[in-house]
């Protein structure tokens, strides 16, 4: 299964009825495989910059990664919700730009952690305006929990700013491409 985690019958099924199942399903399926290149990325990430002065930081924000993708993990089973048959792809695209990104130095991963959660904080406030159109009280649960990871990616563009992101040369240029890559990532998600 993506992500390392084991398989394991869930007992917390959600009941399928009165929900929108193709928003639901697009919703998750591109949350679960965005929260897989994010722990691609950080571990791309770590094993450039990992013993250096901001390894502790991208460990922190890398710890927090991993629980958003163990949440989702969760919500797919608990929704019955196929992953994105990309994650094989994502997977090798995510650590080669977390890799990439820290081979420019510690401003290099920082603009890249700006680039990519600038993208997401930006794609989650899409999705919580969606599910609240829906009905807010239908999904209350999972509006809590795209909330509290929209605040922890914005959390991380914000540290990404503190520890110089926008110093990178060519700043600009890196964070549109590494953007669009994000934007093709997620409409690319949603429907495979």
């Amino acid at each position: 299964p993506a992500g390392g985690a084991s398989l394991r019958l869930c007992s917390t099924r959600v009941a399928q009825e009165g929900i929108n199942k193709p928003v639901i399903d697009r919703i998750i399926r591109v949350d679960h495989a965005g929260e897989y290149g994010a722990n691609r990325i950080y571990a791309g990430q770590m094993a450039v910059l990992g013993r250096s002065s901001v390894g502790p930081i991208i460990q922190q924000m890398w710890n927090q990664e991993k629980d958003h993708l163990k949440k989702f993990n969760e919500l797919m089973v608990a929704y019955r919700v196929r992953p994105t048959v990309l994650l094989p792809f994502w997977n090798v695209a995510g650590f080669v730009l977390g890799a990439g990104s820290a081979l420019l130095g510690r401003k290099g991963a920082m603009a890249c952690t700006v680039a990519v959660e600038e993208s997401i904080s930006e794609h989650y406030n899409n999705q919580i305006r969606t599910l609240i159109e829906e009905d807010p009280e239908k999904y209350k649960e999972l509006l809590q929990v795209i909330k509290q990871f929209r605040d922890d990616e914005q959390e991380h563009h914000d540290i990404g700013l503190e520890h110089d992101a926008e110093a990178t040369p060519a700043y600009s240029v890196l964070k549109t491409a590494i953007q669009l890559g994000c934007k093709a990532a997620i409409f690319l998600s949603e429907r495979i």
